[in-house]
């Protein structure tokens, strides 16, 4: 438009005009402010908790796996004692010329047996520690859960509030976002 002419305002322009220049510090500015850092927030609450779900399933899988090499040993342990039973049992029945071939299996058995023993023992071990680990990142994953899901009712309060102009339903908001930040670190730190 130039200089020389008259512009007059229709109703629509006024209050497009009216709300660009409105307080963004009112009810409506302050809840979309908390409402997109809530959901920010609970996003990386969200990814969290499915980074520990995943780390859980993923200890768990190597608990099962250890413990199914640890019975692998057992049962190989189990084999070297009937193979060491009839070894035994050989010495008893043989002519006495044969007995001391048997004898030194027995004795070889039973040192197998210690090895394989040891070894099934420390993958036991193993498994019971990835076992563990899998229910700290389950609670972890609980936490997470428990911190994204309070600040998703923080959210659903927010329009709640901003549909009602309702001030305590704000603060309730407020209340809820807080609560569930709290919940995120106890989360951060393994608590």
């Amino acid at each position: 438009m130039s200089g020389n002419s008259f512009h007059v305002h229709g109703p629509h322009e006024h209050e497009l005009e009216h709300a660009a220049h409105a307080n963004p510090s009112g009810m409506a500015g302050q809840l979309a402010v908390v409402t997109a850092v809530l959901a920010t927030v609970g996003a990386l609450f969200s990814y969290m908790g499915g980074a520990a779900q995943a780390n859980a399933v993923l200890d768990k899988n190597s608990a099962a796996i250890k413990k199914t090499e640890a019975n692998d040993q057992w049962n190989y342990y189990q084999a070297k004692g009937s193979k060491q039973n009839l070894a035994e049992l050989a010495v008893v029945l043989v002519p006495a010329d044969k007995r001391d071939e048997y004898a030194q299996q027995v004795q070889r058995y039973k040192a197998e047996k210690e090895e394989i023993k040891a070894k099934a023992e420390a993958l036991e071990k193993e498994s019971l520690a990835w076992d563990q680990r899998s229910e700290e990142q389950l609670h972890l994953h609980h936490r997470w859960a428990q911190a994204t899901t309070v600040l998703q009712v923080a959210i659903a309060l927010a329009a709640i509030a901003l549909l009602t102009r309702k001030r305590w339903l704000e603060w309730l908001t407020i209340g809820g976002g807080v609560l569930g930040l709290l919940i995120g670190v106890a989360a951060a730190l393994h608590l």
